[in-house]
């Protein structure tokens, strides 16, 4: 009670003499002998419960997303050597209209004997009382309140959380919106809605949390960011896609979820698949398997058919095959989750990677039975895999040398994607196509045609 006394009177005084905000805080830190940080909230005769109040309010007005901080905290930083992250830091400065040096965040290496500042030892107002303290216990018991003490302190850092079990089952309910969209809706826009939804995940993980907690947080960021590396992949863009993807795999593995480490490898597979190198597909591809240990698990399905279709382009056939095995035999024996799900791995998924390993492997009479019976499983509106599926028949095509159905197939398939889907990705696949066509027949009038409109700009394809 005394520092509260102590800067009530500080604060009538300041009133009578017009003091500043900042020689308020001087004289109240000296006076009192506590934190900067704990002064500016009493100079303006804040409660810990009007300061936070009052952050918020700042956040929202200035449009930043508000902090996880809790009145527990903000007395540990004004108290302790315990200090909030750099991000917090700037809001508090922001609202005390300060700096770090400002609020004691960061060192004081003036010399002891610098000028003295506004808050001298008249600052106060006379009589400026000592504090009350509690009698020290008893010797014999010391022990015992020191332990019991200590007890309670950590007890109420571990009941720290600025999340409840509401806002994760509302964040769960989100995320499989998110990936129930993600099937269908063209990437750019995609973007926009993960990101949003990330930023605000990572707001929550970046305060201190229980494990449980932090791990179901760790798990939806590598969810997320997948998916923003799957859609930058669409789009193209090769290197921020790989960052992504690291990102991912640097949250999958913070969670120490073994499926999820898994199943964000098994997904990263697809971009050295469609872009190169083929050994960066193979390797991924096979870390998923591996980790996942034979599970029958959707990720599992997956892990073992990302590596047939890159094995089969690579041209390790015999290795393809045996992948392929152990893909089917998986699925027989697993959940394959909701079609309308991104992170499922219903039937016509593996039909589509079937196709593009019996396409690579040579046999076009199975990749057309993979293709048929994958397409007989889309719907009207499933994004770009019936394309996908199309462009592989069309390289099946062109393995038989009949040139100008594949490319007069790759020009219709491609044209017939709407403009928001038609990204670069199916330009790659497409490309494949005029890939296999020999050199002295790219002359060739279908040929060509297929060139020119993949050289278009975007959006006049």
């Amino acid at each position: 009670m005394h520092s509260l006394s102590c800067s009530r009177e500080i604060r009538r005084r300041a009133v009578a003499e017009e003091w500043g905000v900042e020689r308020i805080v001087e004289a109240i830190a000296a006076c009192c002998g506590i934190s900067r940080l704990r002064a500016h909230r009493l100079g303006r005769g804040w409660t810990l419960t009007e300061t936070i109040s009052e952050l918020r309010v700042l956040c929202r007005a200035t449009g930043l997303s508000a902090p996880g901080t809790n009145e527990e905290q903000l007395r540990a930083w004004e108290t302790s050597a315990r200090q909030p992250r750099a991000r917090t830091v700037d809001l508090l400065c922001r609202l005390y209209a300060t700096d770090p040096a400002g609020l004691g965040l960061i060192g004081d290496y003036r010399p002891e004997d610098r000028p003295a500042a506004p808050a001298t030892a008249d600052s106060c107002p006379p009589p400026c009382p000592p504090p009350v303290t509690a009698a020290p216990p008893p010797a014999g018991d010391s022990i015992e309140v020191v332990v019991d003490a200590v007890r309670r302190s950590v007890e109420r850092t571990l009941a720290l959380t600025t999340v409840s079990a509401t806002q994760l089952e509302v964040l769960d309910e989100r995320l499989l919106g998110l990936r129930q969209a993600y099937v269908y809706t063209p990437p750019t826009e995609m973007l926009a809605q993960l990101l949003g939804d990330l930023e605000e995940i990572r707001t929550l993980a970046e305060e201190r949390q229980p494990a449980g907690v932090q791990v179901r947080l760790s798990e939806m960021t590598a969810l997320v960011a997948t998916l923003v590396a799957d859609a930058l992949m669409k789009l193209g863009r090769v290197q921020q896609a790989q960052r992504w993807y690291g990102t991912a795999r640097t949250a999958a593995d913070d969670s120490g979820n073994c499926e999820l480490r898994a199943r964000v490898r098994a997904q990263a597979a697809m971009l050295p698949y469609y872009y190169g190198p083929l050994d960066s597909a193979v390797d991924l591809a096979r870390q998923a398997r591996l980790l996942n240990r034979n599970r029958p698990t959707a990720t599992g399905v997956l892990a073992a058919a990302a590596e047939a279709r890159a094995l089969a382009r690579r041209g390790s056939a015999d290795e393809a095959r045996a992948a392929i095995r152990q893909a089917q035999d998986l699925f027989e024996r697993c959940r394959h989750g909701q079609v309308d799900d991104a992170w499922a791995f219903p039937e016509r998924r593996l039909y589509l990677y079937l196709s593009g390993t019996y396409t690579y492997l040579g046999a076009a009479a199975q990749a057309r039975a993979a293709q048929q019976q994958a397409l007989r499983l889309y719907p009207g509106q499933a994004g770009i895999d019936p394309a996908l599926l199309r462009l592989e028949e069309a390289i099946c095509l062109a393995q038989e040398r009949s040139l100008a159905e594949a490319c007069e197939l790759a020009s219709h398939t491609y044209l017939q994607v709407p403009a928001a889907h038609r990204t670069d990705i199916l330009g790659s696949r497409a490309n494949d196509v005029i890939e296999m066509v020999p050199l002295q027949f790219r002359s060739v009038r279908v040929v060509r045609e297929l060139g020119e409109i993949l050289m278009l700009p975007a959006g006049t394809r």
